[in-house]
């Protein structure tokens, strides 16, 4: 889990037929929601089971974490966590592609 350190939340193992509106009305019951973005794939636009849901403040955003992770809905229990900071994912990414770029290289060399 990602500590919470901004009012934007990861929401995962989501239902495939949960929809923005769904999640809004869910998160609106904890606090004031300013966003809600299911991801999908963009060629078939079905969901990808997991969405981002923007807060209006931190304090709300630990509020919604505390009463909804875990909490069963639709049949799933959600994961709600605090959502990485752009900089984090870009820089995880590239600690990811780094040993491949260098194995790609030793083996040109060889």
């Amino acid at each position: 889990m990602v500590e919470v350190s901004s009012p934007r939340l990861y929401v995962g193992n989501l239902s495939f037929d949960a929809s923005e509106s769904d999640l809004f009305d869910l998160f609106n019951g904890v606090g004031s929601v300013q966003n809600v973005e299911v991801v999908v794939n963009r060629h078939t636009m079905r969901s990808k089971g997991f969405a981002f849901v923007q807060m209006q403040s931190i304090e709300e955003a630990k509020r919604a974490v505390d009463e909804l992770h875990n909490k069963d809905y639709m049949g799933r229990k959600l994961v709600v966590s605090g959502a990485k900071a752009l900089e984090e994912r870009r820089s995880e990414r590239a600690e990811q592609t780094e040993p491949a770029s260098e194995s790609a290289e030793q083996a040109a060399v060889q």
